[in-house]
């Protein structure tokens, strides 16, 4: 009041209304909007009030004051702007209302308001924020085109956000094209926009090219370096990011707490946890504390490894630093002790979470369906997504694979131990378990029956067995499930893929798997054509459907796409079709899924399936065969390495060395195991080379499909039905 003679207008006070808003008194502001409207009699000035209070409102996330202030301004009459409505779409937008934001938008037509750049930058802004789809997006766009009103460089930026958080690289790139030939600057916004929905698309090749041609037109800042390095690290291309960490501190770019995290994220991943920790002691240094995410990062490396003792301890440290656990906190360490047989942990871990107050959501069910899976009680698993469904939580894609892999792998085997009895012993701890469980938990129905599964899971880790149903039945729910996924309009991924595949290996009989593919052509018949094509023998015909189905599996990272090569040559190599199998192998070492599998001297298999791996063996063979009869001496010293069997009970006793050394056995060829290495074949090369030159070994190395119809062309007149691509 005393300086209100010295105030000159609504500027004046919109710089107030500002500065309060930047030091988050809202109240204040809001007291200070109120004593400025009432001094000024112009509406157009009291307009410029509202919609900068507006603005500042939704900045701080005070979207209910700001639709307040926006209505009280319509109803005195000074509300009905352009830059009134515009404030309060981009208030909604920021708390991610994008439903109330396109409702005012709409709104404009009834005032007889015509949305300029701001507003359409706005809504815009909205949809990427509350995850509007793309098409929705780009109705806008056109309708902002067609009513004469120039995008700038926000909009675009806007634009290649709701790119970004959908992974949509294609749509991006031609986003960005368009701003060239509009002749729109490109801030470093919009680079790092742009490489974020690019590397989310899997395109890191791109990515790189795009982050290489920046420097002409804005330099790299520590938010690039971190996109591409979580890019890289996203894509299993580890070696790939820490250069670019490498880099990063050859320029003398700081690292920010993201950079710091996806980094001891990729050291954790890889076990090099020495490495981890001096990042974690460097991050400190800098002033930048352990979070929750860091944790994270620790919790799930350490798990993976199987270091139990460290996961218990870090999740200890974190309670004991106040960092507070979030939802993946417990969703990892609960997924870590469920895959290591740790119920009982589990179950107390789960009864911290829910003391924490906190609600399951779909990473921590599938966690727990994924534990039950694993030991084969299918049904439990079952009944919990029903109840995760009935919750309003809804299943994602890793929630249906864990349950086809589990339907696939009762088929023909018993889903937990070989004998089915239990100790006395095994039996009271399991009684207890589930006894402790039950009474602790009561109340809670939902949370009851969690605690009866971690029950169930001691007891069966005691080694209750459980046996697979019918092979017709198992194919019928894998059906049911993936229906259920369709209708959800949930996408199947590699791994849904990899998954089905390993069913049809384990199906009992070539009818029983050729129904099974048979029938999911209704849903996708490039993918499961392809695979139902080459198990009929149609190679000829499915091979350039094959190519564009293994382009698409060469984006992925190189665990889940030698995953898919693996599932795919199992079925076909199982069921006969081992020349189909071959090529298939051959094509993923063309396509380096495997890296360094062989050379002249060595032949290494261990990250290869059971079929896959024999399939490769043939192969190499014939290569090294060539060699000798082209007049060259091969190594003195050749080997076959199938890794040391880590999986298996027996350290050296894999059943990929014994898949190995049953193939070689069979074809007489003359390798040994190497007595300093239980998981290598040997043998000289001059012993080899006179073996491959025998009259008989050409037959034995070249391999057949047990079905070939080369002729028939039944298969190209089928329709394409749907395509749901990976």
């Amino acid at each position: 009041v005393s300086f209100e003679s010295k105030l000159c207008g609504s500027d004046d006070y919109t710089f107030l209304l500002r500065e309060l808003g930047n030091r988050g008194e809202h109240e204040k502001a809001i007291k200070c909007f109120q004593f400025a409207v009432r001094r000024e009699r112009r509406k157009n000035e009291q307009g410029k009030l509202a919609s900068a209070m507006i603005s500042i409102l939704g900045r701080l996330g005070k979207v209910e004051l700001a639709m307040g202030i926006f209505e009280t301004a319509l109803r005195e009459g000074y509300g009905n702007t352009v830059y009134a409505f515009s404030a309060l779409i981009s208030a909604y937008g920021r708390s991610g209302y994008y439903d109330e934001a396109i409702k005012v938008f709409d709104s404009m037509k009834n005032y007889g308001l015509k949305p300029n750049s701001v507003t359409y930058n706005a809504v815009i802004d909205a949809c990427g924020k509350g995850g509007v789809e793309f098409k929705r997006v780009v109705e806008i766009f056109d309708e902002m085109l067609s009513g004469g009103v120039q995008p700038d460089r926000i909009t675009f930026n806007s634009l290649l956000a709701v790119c970004s958080r959908g992974g949509l690289w294609e749509a991006a790139m031609n986003l960005f094209s368009e701003m060239v030939n509009r002749g729109i600057d490109r801030d470093i916004f919009t680079y790092n926009t742009l490489l974020d929905a690019v590397c989310k698309g899997g395109q890191m090749d791109l990515a790189f090219d795009i982050m290489e041609e920046m420097p002409a037109n804005v330099l790299p800042n520590v938010v690039t370096y971190s996109t591409m390095i979580d890019g890289y690290a996203k894509a299993g291309r580890f070696n790939d990011a820490l250069n670019l960490f490498n880099e990063m501190k050859f320029l003398g770019i700081g690292l920010d707490r993201v950079s710091y995290n996806t980094l001891l994220s990729i050291y954790a991943k890889l076990g090099r946890f020495e490495e981890a920790l001096d990042i974690c002691r460097e991050m400190e240094g800098s002033g930048i504390r352990k979070d929750v995410v860091t944790y994270n990062a620790l919790l799930g490396g350490y798990g993976k490894q199987g270091k139990y003792d460290e996961v218990r301890r870090l999740f200890d440290e974190m309670k004991a630093q106040r960092v507070s656990p979030n939802l993946l906190t417990y969703s990892t360490v609960i997924d870590v002790y469920s895959k290591g047989g740790l119920y009982e942990e589990a179950m107390d871990v789960f009864r911290a979470f829910k003391r924490a107050g906190l609600k399951a959501d779909v990473v921590l069910y599938s966690a727990l369906i994924d534990a039950l899976c694993k030991n084969g009680l299918v049904e439990s698993a079952v009944s919990l997504l029903d109840e995760m469904t009935k919750e309003g939580i809804r299943p994602n894609v890793v929630t249906y694979n864990s349950i086809i892999d589990a339907f696939g792998r009762s088929t023909t085997s018993e889903c937990l131990s070989d004998t089915g009895q239990i100790s006395e012993l095994q039996t009271k701890t399991s009684s207890l378990v589930i006894e402790r469980g039950i009474e602790a938990d009561a109340a809670d129905g939902e949370d009851n029956r969690i605690i009866k599964i971690f029950g169930q899971l001691a007891a069966e880790k005691g080694g209750q067995a459980k046996k697979g149903c019918g092979v017709k039945q198992e194919i019928l729910c894998i059906l049911e499930v993936f229906q259920k996924m369709h209708e959800l309009e949930i996408k199947p991924n590699v791994v849904t893929f990899s998954a089905i595949l390993n069913a049809c290996s384990r199906c009992d009989s070539f009818e029983d798997a050729s129904m099974l593919l048979e029938e999911l052509r209704l849903f996708d018949n490039q993918v499961y054509g392809v695979a139902h094509g080459l198990l009929m023998g149609y190679r000829e015909n499915v091979w350039i459907q094959a190519q564009s189905l293994f382009d698409e599996v060469k984006s992925m990272d190189s665990s889940t796409a030698s995953a898919f090569y693996n599932a795919l040559t199992d079925m076909l190599w199982h069921f006969g079709q081992k020349r189909g199998a071959q090529l298939v192998v051959l094509e993923g070492k063309r396509r380096q899924v495997w890296e360094n599998v062989w050379s002249n001297s060595c032949l290494d298999l261990h990250l290869m399936s059971s079929g896959a791996a024999r399939a490769m063996v043939h192969a190499w063979l014939l290569n090294i065969r060539s060699i000798v009869f082209e007049g060259h001496e091969l190594p003195k010293l050749l080997s076959i390495l199938t890794g040391w069997g880590k999986h298996s009970k027996v350290v050296g006793d894999g059943a990929l060395k014994r898949a190995v050394e049953a193939l070689l056995t069979g074809m007489g060829a003359p390798f040994q195991l190497a007595k300093c290495n239980l998981g290598r074949f040997i043998s000289n090369g001059p012993v080899v080379a006179a073996w491959l030159r025998e009259s008989g070994t050409l037959k034995l190395l070249v391999l057949h499909d047990d079905r070939t119809h080369l002729e028939n062309t039944r298969f190209q007149e089928i329709p394409n039905l749907q395509t749901i691509p990976l």
